[in-house]
């Protein structure tokens, strides 16, 4: 009798040790996701950060152009796209965005002489 239960639990380790493969797959795909969401996010942030600087550069006349139109030539150049600019003197806020998968990001940022 001791023999016969012995014998079935043959290719239990198996089943356990493609579980544990299994598992271990679907965490690591989800960090890489995780990881290459926060990438974008970055990416997203010094994007609007160059584009309200290049913004600002234009509103001062130290590069000759439209304020807007340069924020968007930074922000494609830096793979986002310009969602918002705002010019007030001086000082430019733009709102800048990016998406990786069903994932949306988007920035603000001002830039301008100092107060």
């Amino acid at each position: 009798m001791r023999a016969s239960v012995l014998r079935a639990d043959r290719g239990a380790g198996a089943v356990l040790a493609l579980a544990i493969v299994g598992a271990t797959t679907v965490v690591l795909l989800a960090v890489l996701a995780l990881g290459a969401a926060l990438v974008v996010r970055q990416r997203v942030i010094g994007a609007a950060d160059a584009a309200a600087l290049a913004a600002a550069d234009g509103a001062s006349g130290a590069i000759a152009g439209m304020p807007c139109a340069l924020a968007a030539r930074v922000a494609e150049s830096n793979a986002a796209t310009l969602q918002a600019c705002a010019i007030d003197g001086l000082i430019a806020t733009v709102t800048v965005g990016a998406s990786v998968g069903a994932v949306s990001f988007s920035a603000r940022s001002t830039a301008g002489p100092p107060p």
